[in-house]
């Protein structure tokens, strides 16, 4: 880990991309409930769809 101050401590490149395959995990596996990977799922699935519609309206208005 990288340090910021001496009371901080940063989260490098590689602790983020393990912190992500450790929550995919948690989703595929029998760790949690299905109501809360359903739960998770959806509001994943909408996050990534908000933000595929934002970048598609300023690509298109970028390019009028």
């Amino acid at each position: 880990m990288e340090t910021a101050e001496s009371s901080q401590i940063l989260a490098g490149r590689w602790d983020i991309a393990g912190g992500v395959f450790r929550f995919i995990g948690a989703l595929v596996s029998d760790v949690l409930p299905g109501w809360a990977k359903w739960t998770i799922g959806g509001l994943l699935a909408f996050a990534v769809l908000w933000e595929a519609g934002n970048r598609l309206r300023r690509r298109r208005s970028a390019v009028r």
